[in-house]
């Protein structure tokens, strides 16, 4: 079996190298999620980056909409967008998936060009050994790590806290900011109603305060005019 390898050895080398990166790209997967989703958890005093600039945006578009619509499609966005270095975690599912297949694909030209040597069947067997081998234990460390129930469990974590924790922290900040504000006082209207005089209360002559220069000019006005 070992000569049968080794008289192939450039694609075998080659498959296996690329069977490996496709699952370690599926543990790294299924690590960075266990670990958001410890993270979620301790949303409260988290250290992530991406998780505290979710809670800066929630609060941020909270402030400026006053009520974040629908909180389960903001957070699936979010984890649309997680990334590792430059690269989101969408794309590194996608590249364990092509890595898988281009294993294949080389165990399928290695067999094939042994049947254009017209190598017998057990020298090009090696070929589709490894392939299923392969297939069996991407697929199973796959279901193992569940990425796409890690993603579910995310999910629910974060739309948890979003609603039932963060959300009600900030109406209730909002609530004491209002209640700290002071109202509005109504000043011109108290000091126009203070100094306002009523239109029916009548001010005889007599009872205006007058000088003894002012009563004789008066008296002398009415002389004149009833003269």
């Amino acid at each position: 079996m070992l000569n049968l390898i080794f008289l192939h050895k450039n694609y075998i080398i080659a498959i296996l190298v690329f069977l490996f990166l496709s699952i370690i790209c599926q543990i790294t997967l299924g690590v960075i999620y266990h670990k958001l989703i410890w993270e979620t958890e301790h949303m409260s005093s988290t250290t992530n980056k991406s998780l505290q600039q979710l809670k800066l945006k929630f609060s941020g578009c909270h402030k400026i909409n006053e009520k974040v619509s629908n909180v389960p499609i903001f957070v699936d966005k979010f984890i649309s967008r997680i990334k590792v270095g430059w690269f989101p975690l969408s794309f590194l599912k996608h590249l364990s998936g092509q890595l898988m297949l281009l294993a294949v694909l080389i165990a399928g030209v290695g067999a094939c060009m042994g049947i254009v040597h017209n190598e017998s069947f057990i020298s090009i067997s090696p070929f589709y050994a490894i392939s299923f081998l392969g297939l069996y234990c991407y697929f199973a460390i796959a279901s193992l790590v569940d990425i796409p129930g890690k993603i579910k469990i995310l999910h629910i974590n974060l739309v948890d806290y979003l609603e039932n924790h963060l959300a009600s922290r900030l109406e209730q900040a909002d609530l004491d900011m209002q209640l700290i504000q002071p109202e509005p006082k109504t000043k011109s209207r108290t000091k126009s109603a203070d100094t306002s005089i009523p239109a029916d209360s009548s001010m005889t002559m007599e009872s205006l305060p007058l000088s003894s220069d002012e009563a004789e000019e008066l008296e002398h006005l009415l002389k004149e005019f009833l003269l």
